[in-house]
């Protein structure tokens, strides 16, 4: 389980910079905040350590009466969005109920991170777009068979279709994480994040960001 401190974000989309050496920096921009930590969870009375994060103000016509109350009980508001993150223990108690994150405080410019969002869903696709199949031939015959996926089982043995067959289906809107991404620049004033490469997701979408948890360490002479 992947501990480590980070933040939830919303993204909102790419653009580019040139840095102080001329060159030009292809980043995605993502708005970490205000983020408040709306609750806790402690091993003691949970079993494990976490904060539970919010971000956003909920409007008063999509709130529920149980929401009202769980945001009451902690002196908050509702927000729009919540999530649950897992982090250590000492992590967890540097943190109260009602803080507000702050981005340059948890990150730090040229850190390594991990960024997770959801793909945007492509509906069925075939399996030349879903799997980057080739295709058949366009020769010799080949009739109304140029985007198929070619054989899928056997004819005796085992005589059925086996599992795991790459086939045509429901492609994108999936859970996606992207590792080791440098972060190019911080606004800790207006909570943007400039990650350098591309996060999975659409504009708008729900992101969240974590120190990297295989950063490679780089040995001396190296």
């Amino acid at each position: 389980m992947n501990s480590n401190p980070g933040i939830i974000g919303i993204k909102l989309g790419n653009m580019q910079f040139f840095t102080d050496d001329g060159n030009v920096t292809r980043v995605t921009v993502v708005e970490a905040g205000p983020v408040t930590v709306i609750g806790k969870r402690t091993k003691e009375k949970d079993g494990y350590s976490a904060l539970i994060l919010g971000m956003g103000e909920r409007k008063e016509k999509h709130t529920n009466k149980a929401q009202i109350v769980a945001a009451q009980m902690v002196n908050q508001t509702p927000k729009r969005i919540v999530k649950e993150l897992r982090v250590t223990e000492e992590y967890a108690a540097k943190f109260e109920v009602g803080q507000v994150l702050k981005v340059d405080e948890i990150f730090t410019v040229g850190q390594k991170v991990d960024a997770q969002g959801r793909t945007r869903g492509r509906g069925f696709t075939g399996v030349m777009r879903r799997w980057s199949f080739a295709g058949g031939v366009s020769s010799h015959g080949t009739h109304e068979y140029f985007r198929h996926g070619g054989s899928i089982g056997t004819n005796m043995t085992p005589g059925r279709t086996l599992p795991n067959i790459k086939m045509a289906g429901h492609y994108g809107d999936e859970t996606v994480s992207m590792q080791n991404l440098k972060i190019a620049r911080i606004d800790s004033e207006k909570h943007l994040l400039l990650i350098e490469g591309g996060i999975p997701g659409a504009k708008g979408s729900l992101v969240l960001v974590r120190h990297a948890v295989k950063q490679r360490v780089r040995k001396a002479g190296r």
